[in-house]
């Protein structure tokens, strides 16, 4: 039975060995915590008095108030279109700029000032860039799309770059052998590989936008945020649970055609 007798080497090093360096890591992160703790001012008096007040808080947003629907619909159609028009707008840019962000595809001097570029895009939360463009553009629903297009590259970029440098590159160099044009060697070499992976990454940042379509609108960039942002400002708390569960339904019918795009493809 010597075969199944487990690796026991002494050159194999534990991680996890009680050490004297790895005491000292411990004991200077639990200090900072208990350091940071006391430099925030959190303690448990306050949040004590804050679930007395989000009980009072939420005493007063139930039941939800759907009257004013005319109102809640139209900025739900206006968020709906922002995340679906700066879906599509980002995806296309996306697979442009992932292709030339792949380093074992395109030469240092393309790739390199490419994926800087999509760097500076996932650099910032959309809420400061949608402040940029209501600051550039005014408010609305532009500023809104022109974000999320920003947000989609930074993410679905990235990904589809990194997707790219994975692939197998026999099909490639197969493809080339033949004498096909560059175009040809993406179409039936590269893409097939990677085209369910950037389905999922397409699919799964249609979800992120629907969620930040109604989140950039607090800032003035069109969309249910803003008509929630209000609700708030007025104190209005049954009408900011009404907007709160509109919001929560487009997330999830989001999600239930974002698993239905995933199976077919």
């Amino acid at each position: 039975m010597a075969g199944l007798t487990p690796n026991t080497s002494p050159n194999r090093e534990n991680p996890f060995k009680a050490s004297w360096t790895n005491r000292l890591i411990i004991a200077a992160i639990i200090g900072y915590l208990f350091y940071s703790l006391s430099t925030l001012g959190l303690t448990f008096e306050r949040l004590v008095i804050g679930f007395s007040e989000s009980e009072r808080l939420l005493s007063r947003m139930f039941p939800p108030n759907f009257s004013r629907s005319g109102l809640l619909f139209s900025g739900l159609l206006e968020s709906l279109q922002i995340a679906i028009i700066s879906s599509l707008i980002g995806i296309v840019i996306s697979l442009f700029l992932g292709l030339m962000a792949a380093r074992n595809m395109m030469p240092a001097i393309v790739s390199t000032p490419v994926r800087g570029f999509i760097a500076l895009c996932r650099s910032f939360h959309p809420v400061i860039i949608a402040i940029l463009f209501v600051k550039a553009v005014g408010f609305g629903a532009l500023a809104g799309i022109l974000t999320l297009v920003f947000a989609s590259i930074g993410f679905i970029a990235k990904l589809f770059a990194e997707a790219i440098e994975e692939i197998s590159l026999k099909s490639v160099e197969a493809i080339r052998a033949t004498g096909a044009s560059f175009a040809c060697v993406i179409l039936y070499a590269v893409l097939p590989q990677v085209f369910t992976r950037f389905i999922g990454f397409a699919s799964y940042q249609l979800d992120s936008n629907l969620r930040n379509s109604t989140m950039v609108g607090i800032v003035g960039a069109g969309g249910l945020g803003g008509t929630l942002f209000s609700a708030f400002q007025r104190f209005d708390y049954d009408f900011v649970s009404a907007i709160l569960i509109t919001i929560i339904a487009l997330i999830l019918v989001g999600e239930f055609l974002s698993n239905i795009v995933r199976r077919v493809f």
